[in-house]
């Protein structure tokens, strides 16, 4: 009965793709390929209760400086498509973000004149200066953002990786009347700063620096700007309070007390300029973490000319580079399901960000990258994305995550603007590190890496909310998070007892594949029979229902007391069926973070043939994995659901595997500016969809890619360091989405029948020849075909 209800959905599946398939143009213009024309960074810019949160700016492949307009509304990347008004462009940001806006720092802001020429009168706070933006005339591109004000303004954006530059065009103004007047405000994104000070120069120079607070984590951190222009004569300078302007004050300094807060009191200076011959400004804008000379340096080092034409080539150029190391065959391919595969591959390059050289917390000779924000979200996708793409990125930033513990104690969960972000499940950085490790990533400390995983597993900081792991005496004593934790060693939240407890079982995982490689058999040993604690929170005989009745299915993760007695949480608590956004990082945040108990007991990656036997076979488990996705439990927008869509693999099904990334793109993911499901996370959705889309989606943590096949003809990736090409063929391709089921495989001519595959073919190149047919085959079902487990199947 089970066989027969899932070879049903595989058709329903395939009908409703095939709809949406047809409802998109074919696109034509292959031989003039470009992959700029591909990537559309305003898809995910749209709040409207989607929440996608997408830088949609000016940026270098993990570049420093992001430069963009920012928007009044949902601004957590600084501009939504669904807002109305602008009040600045600022140089900083992050991407895909939920909660608090980040950054932001320091918008300029451009009025073609003052009223009555009355510097009084031009309009100085955030409120008051903003200004509608008119509509469709936002245009984005790799490395290129711009938009029109109805104040006249036409705003375009570049940068370089630690300056942005600004291209004014002052439309409507008479000539005879225009005098610009540009600004700058000592003010960020979430209205944190603490406390600045700005000045400006005989030449028009505006400089300075303010304190702010990262937007999710603790502590402060303080950066500074530099701003130049070009195209003009200065008519005067000055600096602004709150909406009073003085022409012979040239300096502005701004404490942190009761009455002074940047809601309340906003300030900066200004630069005024005579009329325009050609209507047209420049500003130039350096920012820096150590110092407002650092800042001015970065500035005119890296745009010396204000040449705005080359600077956007050149990062124009940066960007192919990146992404030109996959290669698709796109014939019969919509032009919008193109779009979709290449956005998210730009976007999953957006964050980290490289700050080398603009890190003052320590000296180092190692990278440093920071918006690990946070690798909760990221280790799903997004890092296994980039080794493919960029190993060497990869290994840098890997590199930074164990300078990072050299230098503060311990692995980051969650890093942004040089301070400690919040954990929100496990030490997950460990899987990053494991991941790495198994692939054979470069230039790695394997001996410090390895001490820094190890230490995740045995010593509790002081501060678990924002480093390492919390209980650690209940995990190793008991075996699990108990929902009433006694905790001496350390403090956090208290709660998030059944995730932590999965994740943490499989952090141990990890460390155990990483100590089994490098020898330390004691170490394997103790982690891989931790790997296995997530049983201790499965209770058999727990049942769900949904409205009053029962779903069928028996065993879910549920809470469990110190003294080993159940807890009760409902397993559709924290779905969309049932308080959704009850399960944050709150103190009443419950026992599953993000996510309900039904989503967090498939998550065993590292046995999931005794999980598989635990929820009654496969058969049942194939079942119970259809309702999942069938019932409205699931949430594909949060990253826990990724793996899910592909967990038909373990149960001999890859079929189904390979409908359901069918169903999800273009369902969930396509190319309308809310074109992805929830927050992008730093790439984490844009990773999703082209790891979908190319066919091998990794198990994180492990050397296993998941084999489906791909949504194009061909797919190559060269591996920018060895040079090696590894490719995806289909065979029998049917652009309509209806043959999308394996029938046989072969790699480099000989027949491969296991359903996943590892990094070696990367590492080393080759072809894997996918022939597809319209119905389910025996291909890849079974057991000595299926995906590795710690138990046998």
């Amino acid at each position: 009965m089970a066989a027969f209800a899932s070879r049903k959905l595989l058709g329903a599946i395939g009908l409703t793709f095939l709809f949406a398939s047809r409802a998109t143009g074919q696109d034509t213009g292959q031989d003039a390929f470009d992959v700029l024309n591909y990537v559309d960074p305003l898809i995910g810019t749209s709040n409207g209760g989607i929440l996608g949160h997408s830088f949609a700016g000016a940026t270098l492949p993990f570049g420093m400086a992001k430069a963009v307009a920012d928007t009044q509304g949902e601004n957590q990347a600084g501009f939504a498509f669904d807002t109305e008004t602008v009040t600045g462009f600022s140089h900083t940001h992050d991407s895909g973000t939920g909660g608090s806006p980040s950054m932001g720092n320091f918008p300029i802001f451009a009025q073609p004149n003052c009223p009555d020429d009355d510097l009084n009168k031009c309009k100085w706070q955030q409120n008051d200066r903003a200004s509608t933006w008119v509509r469709d005339s936002p245009k984005a591109r790799p490395g290129y953002f711009s938009i029109a004000l109805e104040n006249g303004v036409q705003a375009e954006m570049t940068v370089t990786n630690h300056s942005a530059l600004y291209r004014f065009t002052f439309n409507n103004a008479p000539t005879e009347s225009l005098s610009p007047v540009i600004l700058v405000d000592l003010m960020d994104l979430p209205q944190s700063r603490k406390g600045g000070i700005a000045s400006v120069d005989s030449s028009g120079r505006l400089s300075g620096n303010a304190t702010f607070n990262p937007s999710f984590g603790v502590g402060s951190y303080e950066l500074h700007f530099c701003v130049d222009f070009k195209g003009g004569d200065i008519r005067d300078t000055g600096t602004w309070v709150k909406n009073r302007a003085n022409s012979s004050q040239k300096s502005v300094t701004l404490t942190e007390d009761g009455s002074n807060t940047p809601a309340t009191l906003s300030a900066g200076t200004f630069t005024r300029f005579h009329a325009l011959k050609d209507n047209t400004l420049t500003a130039r804008v350096g920012v820096s973490f150590i110092s407002v000379e650092q800042a001015c340096t970065n500035a005119e080092t890296e745009q010396p000319s204000f040449d705005f034409a080359n600077t956007v080539s050149a990062a124009e150029s940066a960007w192919r580079d990146k992404l030109n190391v996959i290669s698709v065959n796109a014939e019969g391919v919509s032009t919008d399901l193109q779009k979709v595969f290449w956005s998210g591959a730009y976007r999953a390059m957006i964050s980290p960000q490289d700050y080398t050289g603009e890190n003052p917390l320590w000296k180092s000779e190692e990278p440093y990258y920071d918006s690990f924000y946070c690798i909760w979200d990221s280790y799903r996708g997004v890092h296994q994305l980039l080794t493919l793409l960029d190993p060497l990125s990869q290994s840098r930033m890997i590199r930074s995550l164990v300078d990072i513990y050299r230098h503060e104690g311990y692995l980051p969960d969650c890093r942004m603007s040089l301070c400690k972000g919040y954990t929100q499940g496990g030490s997950n950085a460990d899987v990053l590190i494991a991941d790495a490790f198994l692939k054979n990533v470069s230039d790695i400390d394997w001996d410090t890496a390895y001490e820094a995983i190890v230490k995740d597993a045995e010593v509790e900081p002081s501060n678990w909310n924002v480093e390492g792991r919390g209980g650690l005496r209940s995990w190793k004593g008991l075996g699990y998070i108990p929902t009433d934790d006694y905790d001496p060693d350390g403090s956090g939240l208290h709660t998030r007892s059944i995730s932590r407890t999965v994740e943490y079982a499989y952090n141990d995982f990890c460390i155990a594949e990483v100590a089994k490689r490098m020898g330390h058999e004691s170490d394997y040993e103790k982690y891989l029979k931790r790997a296995s604690n997530w049983q201790n929170m499965f209770r058999e005989d727990q049942r769900s229902t949904i409205n009053g009745v029962d779903t069928g299915f028996t065993g879910f993760l549920q809470p469990r007391y110190l003294n080993g007695t159940w807890g009760y949480q409902d397993p559709i608590f924290c779905s969309p069926l049932m308080n959704f956004t009850s399960c944050y990082l709150n103190p009443d945040g419950h026992e599953t973070y993000e996510g309900s108990s039904w989503l967090y007991t498939f998550y065993a990656p590292q046995d999931m043939s005794l999980l598989m036997k635990r929820l009654g076979g496969p058969q049942l488990f194939t079942s119970r994995l259809n309702y999942l996705h069938d019932s409205g439990i699931l949430y594909v927008g949060d990253e826990q659901a990724f793996l899910t869509v592909f967990q038909f693999h373990y149960a001999g099904r890859p079929a189904l595997s390979a409908a359901r990334s069918h169903f999800y793109i273009p369902s969930q993911f396509n190319t309308s500016v809310s074109g992805i499901p929830g927050n992008d996370d730093g790439g984490a959705m844009g990773s999703f969809a082209v790891l979908s889309m190319m066919g091998l989606f990794p198990v994180h943590g492990q050397d296993v890619y998941l084999i489906t096949p791909p949504f194009f003809k061909e797919i190559s990736i060269r591996n920018s360091v060895t040079g090696a090409v590894a490719t995806v063929r289909n065979l029998n391709f049917d652009p309509n989405y209806k043959a999308i089921y394996i029938q046989s495989a072969k790699r480099d001519g000989k027949p491969w029948t296991k359903n996943w595959i590892g990094h070696d073919f990367f590492n080393q190149g080759g072809v894997l020849e996918l022939e597809l047919g319209l119905t389910e085959s025996a291909w890849g079902t079974q057991n000595e075909d299926l995906p590795p487990s710690m138990s046998d199947y």
